[in-house]
């Protein structure tokens, strides 16, 4: 599906799924692209995160973070290109890291998000290597070679059986 330039597709959660999810758990919406006012950006979703925390936050229970109240845009890391900006900080072009979930077009007033490094080769990395889930990654080879006191080199056996 291609983003258009008159409406904003919306994945909205739609029901609490029992299992695994399933499409009746969604809704899909088209609503007006909105319009960024003084201080704030229209960001445009080019790259977006489907990661494993996401099921927890259709649940409706006590979590490490808040569900997603029926209803409402299914959360989500994406990476966006500013597409208007009425904030000094943001120009038009930018590429920015944002939650702004499963929509195509979001108005952000630029708190969180985190501005991309042009010279990135591929901004989608900002969701992958160098995101949250590279991250996690990273931290636990760290706290694994700790634990288990391995020689120098382990970094080259855990990669290579990591990528098996």
């Amino acid at each position: 599906m291609i983003q258009n330039q008159t409406e904003n597709r919306q994945w909205l959660l739609a029901a609490r799924p029992h299992g695994a999810p399933i499409g009746s758990n969604f809704s899909y919406e088209k609503t007006p692209i909105p319009t960024p006012e003084e201080g704030e950006v229209l960001l445009r979703t080019v790259f977006m995160s489907l990661d494993p925390y996401m099921r927890g936050r259709m649940n409706d229970g006590k979590s490490y973070a808040e569900p997603v109240a029926l209803g409402e845009v299914m959360v989500g890391g994406c990476v966006c290109r500013v597409v208007q900006s009425m904030h000094s900080d943001y120009q038009v072009g930018d590429w920015v890291v944002a939650y702004t979930g499963w929509q195509d077009y979001s108005i952000s007033d630029g708190t969180q998000l985190m501005k991309l490094d042009p010279s990135l080769a591929n901004p989608s990395y900002a969701l992958g290597v160098l995101g949250m889930p590279g991250l996690t990654a990273y931290r636990g080879c760290w706290i694994s070679a700790r634990l288990k006191r391995v020689k120098p080199w382990w970094w080259q056996q855990l990669l290579v059986r990591w990528a098996v």
